[in-house]
């Protein structure tokens, strides 16, 4: 052996030591995979009618399938789909915090709010949740299937459906412009009136 990889082999066995005694969590983590598993079911395999049957989750963890979540009351259902890393989606459901109060006591509706974060979000989601105490309640869409089901594939958020008493969907809008929340309210107020 040349005398010249006597101190680069040493080093490597010390880096080798150490990294032994880091411990079994550094050893697991250095086999998590550092890329995003898809863990979607084919479209197919989706109920594609609403109520649905994707699996969300609460703020708290708690886990819950979407037909257990939406209403199935005969009302108009809002349903808002949102990214914690979105700043135009922050803007619209800010936006929304303002105005939903009031156009409840007008119109009868439902509305939920829809997070397709990546698990690894999870806590921004959780965050956002928390600290901003919306007048609806918001779920973290596990494993990102609405994606799959919904016209668009969800592509370019924030997205906000309308869906009749039927969960016929009626609206549809893609991204968010300042004063477009006075076109979904308005829009709200038109579904339910002919509903009646």
């Amino acid at each position: 052996m040349n005398k010249r990889w006597i101190p680069s082999l040493v080093f490597g066995l010390l880096a080798l030591n150490l990294f032994a005694q880091e411990g079994e969590e550094t050893a697991l983590n250095a086999h998590t995979p550092n890329y995003i598993m898809d863990t979607a079911r084919p479209a197919v395999d989706i109920l594609s009618v609403y109520p649905y049957d994707i699996e969300l989750k609460r703020a708290d963890g708690t886990l819950i399938t979407s037909d257990q979540v939406f209403p199935n009351n005969g009302k108009p259902t809002v349903l808002l789909f949102w990214l914690t890393t979105c700043f135009p989606c922050r803007m619209e459901l800010e936006a929304l915090k303002k105005g939903v109060p009031e156009w409840l006591k007008e119109s009868d509706f439902n509305i939920v709010a829809i997070s397709t974060d990546f698990e690894k979000n999870f806590d921004a989601f959780t965050r956002r949740v928390e600290e901003s105490q919306w007048p609806w309640m918001a779920y973290n869409d596990v494993h990102r299937e609405f994606s799959r089901i919904l016209p668009g594939g969800l592509n370019g958020l924030p997205q906000t459906f309308i869906l009749d008493g039927t969960g016929e969907i009626v609206y549809h809008k893609r991204k968010y412009r300042p004063g477009d929340e006075e076109a979904l309210h308005a829009a709200i107020r038109s579904i339910v009136q002919n509903q009646k």
